[in-house]
């Protein structure tokens, strides 16, 4: 993991800085973030966006088979109402998706970790605005949204109404799957790869019988794991992850539209 540098003068004041490249966001591809730490405009509640990290710039030291540049994506993680944005990179997902050549961003959402509570997101308005205004914040064209258990909340209902920004979606166990009608999933065509654990008698088996309802849906059971199967089974969580993000990035890749000739 790279390692955390110390605040660089020209963040604003109060950023904290927590990828490696100042504080800023990745500049390859032509691309500029925004501070890594804060994302904030009167309108909107502060969002923290702790623990983003970049690419390395050497290749990754496992053997997983690559994919090619084209095909690397961004991935937003929201977080579980016990977790905040550190659970990711504690857990090693920050750094992982990294090495793979993914820009990974985990953020706090409001009333957890460094986010302060905000009456904005008590509305479901309210929290697909969120969302929208945090990809915009970080120029995530059509990201991964990886969305365990309470951040459902906020993940369900942009997945509803702005699946074809995302590039896919990952849904742990989430909640708030049966507040929406069969016919709603059904015309949703984000890839989404459904992951619960054997062990979760509650979420897990609730949510699936909503999602399974998604057409562009595959599932992976983590075996001897229970709701936050992810902290359970981190291998074999990575592992689905990758690979889910592979074949995403495959597709993302050729329905991109292509630079027009000159």
């Amino acid at each position: 993991m790279a390692r955390v540098r110390p605040p660089h003068p020209s963040c604003p004041p109060g950023t904290g800085v927590m990828g490696s490249e100042g504080c800023h966001l990745a500049t390859r591809g032509g691309r500029r973030g925004v501070g890594v730490h804060g994302l904030h405009e009167p309108q909107w509640p502060q969002v923290q966006l702790a623990r983003a990290q970049l690419p390395w710039a050497r290749p990754p030291a496992h053997t997983l088979p690559m994919c090619p540049p084209r095909c690397r994506l961004d991935i937003l993680l929201l977080h579980g109402q016990a977790f905040t944005s550190k659970t990711w990179e504690a857990l090693g997902t920050l750094a992982l998706l990294a090495e793979e050549g993914y820009r990974a961003v985990a953020i706090d959402l409001p009333g957890h970790g460094d986010s302060p509570p905000s009456k904005t997101v008590a509305t479901e308005q309210g929290r697909v605005a969120l969302l929208d205004h945090v990809l915009r914040g970080l120029a995530m064209r059509r990201p991964v949204l990886v969305s365990p258990s309470m951040s459902g909340r906020f993940a369900m209902p942009f997945l509803l109404a702005r699946g074809s920004r995302l590039a896919g979606f990952v849904p742990i166990a989430p909640v708030g799957t049966r507040a929406y009608a069969a016919r709603r999933y059904q015309q949703v065509q984000t890839p989404t790869l459904i992951l619960y654990g054997d062990g979760d008698a509650g979420l897990g088996p609730q949510a699936l019988q909503s999602l399974r309802h998604l057409p562009r849906h595959q599932e992976a059971v983590l075996r001897g794991a229970g709701h936050a199967c992810y902290l359970d089974r981190p291998g074999d969580f990575h592992r689905a992850l990758l690979g889910f993000l592979r074949k995403a990035g495959r597709a993302a890749a050729t329905t991109a539209p292509r630079p027009a000739r000159r």
